[in-house]
């Protein structure tokens, strides 16, 4: 199996990173104590290409947003060492007038830089909040900036919950030249069957727009474990919705070591998908990712 897409930041460095160091600062995934180190490629492809893992995608990792430039140069600096990551997704403050020169100056350092993300996840409960209001996405700024995104022939990494898909609906409408890769599967929160009545009808909604790609990735951030009954409601959902062609499968390493080892979370998802078809299988764990990110 080859070509599966390691969809989240599987290096990390410390020393980049303020949340790893100091005080404690409390986080989506909670607590982190365990993984509070560095986490660098040799460590990442150890544990991934014994899984048949070929190919990974290194998606930003929430370094400061005035070093943004440093992290695509850094990412440059691993990948001519050692072949890794295969792509890149770096970010920028896209809420900045300045940023278009920012997302230039990281297409400038190399050919690796696949696209930006900058989370516009917000919820009532402050530990799962990261943007700073639930409604950035019609900010002008953004929209200008995401304009430079698609000229750049780059994708953008939508991170939103169930509540703001409605309006990430209106936006991702707004730019169909621009390739949206839908975060965590829209982060469901919970099986509580309004929630997840919300979570259904918000991804529906994306779903009718050809420019949505999603991610099955991240599915114990909330409930801290590998939760088969979440993935197989995850997986019909996206599947029956989007298609395999805009479904693919991805890992959130280091962050589910928190809970799980990689061959555990990777055999889940075999387990429950092992019913669909060939060709089915064979996009959510190579050609979706493959074919998005050019790997």
């Amino acid at each position: 199996m080859t070509g599966i897409v390691d969809s989240h930041h599987h290096i990390w460095r410390a020393a980049d990173l303020p949340w790893l160091q100091g005080e404690m600062v409390p986080r989506i995934f909670g607590p982190y104590e365990p993984i509070r180190r560095d986490y660098l490629v040799s460590e990442y492809v150890a544990e991934a290409t014994p899984c048949g893992i070929s190919s990974a995608v290194y998606v930003q990792a929430n370094w400061p947003l005035d070093r943004s430039v440093d992290e695509v140069r850094w990412l440059r600096d691993v990948h001519a060492g050692t072949g890794w990551p295969t792509a890149v997704v770096g970010c920028a403050d896209l809420f900045d007038d300045h940023a278009p020169d920012v997302l230039r100056r990281q297409a400038a350092l190399t050919p690796l830089v696949r696209g930006t993300r900058l989370q516009l996840h917000w919820h009532e409960r402050p530990e799962f909040r990261f943007a700073a209001a639930p409604d950035r996405m019609r900010d002008p700024v953004l929209r200008r900036n995401l304009a430079v995104v698609a000229d750049l022939g780059w994708l953008f990494e939508l991170q939103v919950f169930p509540a703001q898909m409605a309006d990430a609906a209106e936006l991702v409408a707004d730019f169909p030249q621009l390739t949206f890769v839908l975060v965590h599967a829209g982060m469901p929160v919970d099986s509580a069957p309004p929630a997840v009545e919300e979570w259904t009808r918000g991804m529906r909604l994306l779903a009718g727009l050809p420019n949505v790609v999603v991610k099955l990735t991240g599915q114990g951030t909330f409930v801290h474990r590998v939760d088969r009954p979440l993935i197989e409601r995850v997986a019909t959902t996206c599947l029956d919705l989007f298609g395999s062609g805009r479904c693919m499968w991805g890992s959130n390493f280091p962050v589910e070591k928190l809970w799980t080892d990689l061959p555990t979370l990777l055999s889940t998802w075999q387990d429950v998908l092992a019913g669909r078809s060939a060709g089915e299988i064979r996009d959510v764990f190579a050609a979706t990712a493959t074919r998005v990110y050019g790997l």
